[in-house]
């Protein structure tokens, strides 16, 4: 890349030195995260998990993000009234340029499962990538589930039926 320097007139009768890198066609180059003139830009691991939530739960065929556990917790979070945690299930390593994924996801029957997978990855690096200005070099994903309406709603109806039925205990004294 080249270097194109301009001197152009500053304040109090000064001069400002303008320095734009160009590539090799001579169009000029942003510089990248983390490289500007004037300062330094940090993006945290935060922000990139939820520009990575806001993408996962876009796709059709995704029903829920995490596993048992972080669907349990947020479950119980649901319970007591606190916002949904966009960053469920997603864990996320950012460097100065580059940004890696990692995360749980429940299919939703009868999506294809390596379909929607790949739609999940697409539109997580598309995000990242147009967003935050990351390059993205690797999206992990774990389908730990497939959700079937029929078969699941019916068994979560079932479970409700249970907690009404009074326990054994409490009939027979």
């Amino acid at each position: 890349m080249s270097e194109k320097k301009d001197v152009k007139p500053g304040p109090n009768g000064g001069v400002v030195k303008d320095v734009a890198k160009k590539d090799p066609a001579g169009k000029e180059v942003a510089p990248k995260i983390g490289q500007e003139k004037n300062g330094k830009t940090t993006i945290a691991d935060q922000v990139v998990a939820k520009i990575a939530g806001l993408a996962v739960h876009k796709i059709e065929g995704v029903h829920d993000v995490g596993g048992a556990f972080s669907r349990a917790l947020g479950s119980a979070r649901d319970l007591v009234g606190a916002n949904e945690n966009i960053k469920q299930g997603i864990s996320v390593e950012v460097g100065e340029e580059q940004a890696a994924v990692d995360l749980t996801i429940v299919t939703e029957y009868p999506y294809p499962v390596y379909e929607v997978a790949d739609k999940v990855r697409k539109h997580i690096i598309d995000g990242i990538q147009d967003i935050a200005g990351l390059e993205v070099t690797e999206v992990n994903i774990e389908v730990a589930d497939v959700y079937i309406p029929e078969l699941d709603d019916k068994d979560d109806e079932e479970e409700d039926d249970k907690k009404d039925e009074p326990k054994k205990s409490e009939r027979v004294k």
